[in-house]
């Protein structure tokens, strides 16, 4: 039983709709046609009940037949009246017996004449009852009501019998329940039809696939959408959603069930409905949703030629930015390296060609300078600039300067602690280097001295850097617009995005970023709370 139900599961769904529908169908005619056939056998048990009585009362009161009685030979009129109101009243047969038991009348005529035991007919002869019951006395097995006949003297002279055949009245009821069956044969006719139609169309809705496939195709597509790092929003022509995953949630910062619910109750910017009306598909836009950066990917879904919805996918650009600033602050790194390495190169040759002259004094005295520089800066690094963050991109710009020539000095009133945990390095080299970049390519311009110096202090709420130089200055004008995106004082192209970055990292942190300019030089002071602020 188990390995059949097993293999019913197992079936296609045309085959598992056919059989349900099928089973179903003959199940309520199973129970239906017992219900039928119970009411209807009581129904036609009852009617041949009360035919018979009341046939047998109407023959017993006609006058023909008390008339009948005063002759010698009643059996002569009886008869013919027995037998025609028999078939009137379609029963089986009708039965005149006198008071002693001798029949008057009988369907077989062998039969007048003989006289029967009066048992079925006590009531009717001793106390003048009109009743029915179940009887073989005459014919057979079957259904009969008895009247007695009484006279004018109020004699009871005869009893009269009409019967109704048992296994006739069962014959009746099993010829009903047949012509049922019929309309049945043709219901379970019709209903098959009706399931494998139903059961192709289910196949075409879905594709030609099982629901056995589409279940599998249902999980596979939920862990899919599960473990995918870019949020994903499908929707209908209605705009309306029909599928988002958890990580669109987590970027949009939205909880609950949003499928079957308007576009807009997810992303509340009408740029993104106005795209998808304006058939604006296939295309990269990049908008601010909830104060987050998105870039949003969005791709219609068509089945053939028809358009059936549109699927958004979008990323946090704040990841992207990360990558890029880490990507550009390596480079950084790697340039710094390169020029400090550069440099000492440079003081190598120096040094070595001072010593194959025989100016071994001026080499001693330029070595000794250069150690002396060396431990200037790094007792100011390492001293009061605690953490190795900030002393690793103070280092790399102290070697980048001596390169170009520029006198970088770490300000001896500067004193940093280590920072906090949720100040990053690729942060501090956004806001750090890109300040000293900018100062040391400014100054870079100058005839004459070259300075930059840079001054951090970690007292109270606040951390600050501090980056001036002495170059031209700021124009009052540009000082409102420097911290735009592609707005530069360079007049380059691809540049105008250092002070942008800048401004927007110290926003991530919370903080400030002040500006002071004039015809001797630049400062650009940095304020950043040590703790988060909500």
């Amino acid at each position: 039983m188990i390995l059949l139900i097993k293999k019913l599961f197992n079936r296609s769904l045309q085959t598992k709709i056919l059989i349900w529908v099928i089973a179903l169908i003959l199940s309520i005619i199973v129970f239906l046609s017992s219900i039928f056939a119970y009411l209807d056998s009581e129904i036609i048990m009852d009617n041949s009940r009360k035919i018979g009585l009341q046939t047998a009362k109407t023959i017993s009161f006609m006058p023909s037949v008390l008339e009948a009685f005063e002759n010698s030979y009643p059996t002569l009129n009886l008869q013919p009246t027995a037998l025609r109101i028999q078939d009137q009243v379609d029963a089986n047969f009708i039965v005149i017996e006198d008071r002693n038991g001798r029949i008057l009348t009988h369907p077989d005529t062998n039969q007048i004449g003989k006289v029967n035991p009066i048992i079925d007919n006590y009531k009717a002869i001793v106390f003048g009852g009109y009743y029915t019951i179940r009887s073989d006395e005459h014919v057979g097995n079957a259904i009969v009501g008895k009247a007695p006949i009484i006279n004018e003297n109020k004699q009871i002279i005869g009893v009269v019998t009409v019967g109704f055949l048992y296994e006739e009245i069962v014959f009746s009821i099993v010829k009903r329940i047949k012509l049922i069956l019929y309309f049945a044969l043709g219901a379970v006719l019709i209903g098959g039809i009706a399931s494998i139609v139903l059961a192709r169309s289910i196949r075409k809705d879905t594709l030609g696939l099982e629901p056995r496939q589409i279940a599998a195709l249902y999980r596979d597509q939920d862990a899919i959408l599960s473990s995918i790092n870019e949020g994903l929003i499908a929707i209908d022509t209605a705009n309306k959603i029909t599928l988002i995953n958890q990580t669109a949630k987590v970027l949009l910062d939205i909880t609950g069930d949003y499928v079957n619910k308007p576009i807009h109750y997810a992303i509340p910017n009408l740029s993104v409905v106005k795209l998808i009306k304006n058939k604006w598909t296939n295309s990269t836009v990049e908008m601010v949703v909830n104060n987050k950066d998105l870039i949003l990917n969005i791709v219609s879904i068509k089945e053939g030629n028809k358009e059936v919805g549109t699927v958004i996918t979008f990323r946090d650009k704040t990841e992207m930015k990360k990558m890029i600033n880490t990507l550009s602050e390596v480079k950084k790194y790697s340039e710094d390296l390169r020029a400090q390495a550069h440099e000492f190169t440079n003081k190598l040759y120096v040094i070595s060609g001072l010593l194959q002259l025989g100016y071994s004094d001026d080499a001693i005295e330029m070595i000794q300078n250069e150690i002396d520089v060396t431990e200037h800066n790094n007792r100011l690094v390492f001293e009061q600039i605690k953490d190795p963050k900030v002393q690793g991109i103070i280092l790399g710009k102290l070697g980048k300067a001596s390169e170009k020539k520029i006198s970088f000095e770490v300000d001896e009133n500067s004193s940093l602690e280590i920072l906090p945990e949720h100040i990053e390095t690729g942060q501090l080299t956004t806001i750090i280097g890109n300040l000293i970049d900018n100062a040391l390519e400014e100054v870079g311009k100058q005839i004459g001295e070259k300075k930059v110096s840079f001054f951090a202090l970690d007292l109270g709420q606040d951390i600050i850097f501090e980056v001036t130089d002495n170059g031209a200055g700021i124009q009052e004008a540009d000082i409102d617009r420097i911290f735009k995106k592609g707005f530069s004082t360079k007049q380059k192209d691809g540049r105008g995005y250092g002070l942008a970055n800048v401004s927007e990292t110290i926003q991530d942190l919370g903080g400030t970023i002040e500006v002071d300019s004039g015809e001797h030089g630049t400062t650009f002071t940095v304020y950043i709370p040590k703790r988060i602020r909500e």
